[in-house]
């Protein structure tokens, strides 16, 4: 399993648009994505915003981002990555794509030690 916690800062005056934005991200994720989970949490007086999301694997990795990129774009028309978080051992192509993230310090890497999903 992979598990991502993205930390946005909210741009000044598009806290609306920003919740809107995921909102209509998350509604579409829920219906057509493979994620297992996605939970987003607020923090207005921080401009904060805090996103989980929990994958099956890799493969799962990739197809969110081939579906919901639209949706992500939108969403980053009113926020910044303020850091991110990556939990499990995503493959050589989740790596590449986060490796931007990775060389510049926001994104980190924490392998998987040992766990167990109960739903």
């Amino acid at each position: 399993m992979i598990l991502f916690r993205n930390t946005m800062r909210i741009t000044e005056g598009h806290l609306h648009a920003f919740k809107r934005a995921i909102i209509e991200a998350v509604e579409f994720v829920e219906k057509n994505g493979p994620q297992l989970m996605v939970q987003t949490f607020i923090d207005e007086q921080r401009m904060l915003a805090t996103s989980y999301q929990l994958y099956p694997d890799s493969e799962a990795v990739i197809e969110h981002w081939r579906l919901a990129d639209p949706y992500i774009a939108k969403v980053m028309e009113h926020c910044v990555v303020a850091e991110f978080q990556i939990h499990g051992d995503p493959s050589v192509a989740v790596l590449e794509r986060m490796r931007p993230m990775l060389d510049d310090g926001r994104a980190t890497l924490t392998p998987r030690l040992a766990g167990f999903l109960r739903l």
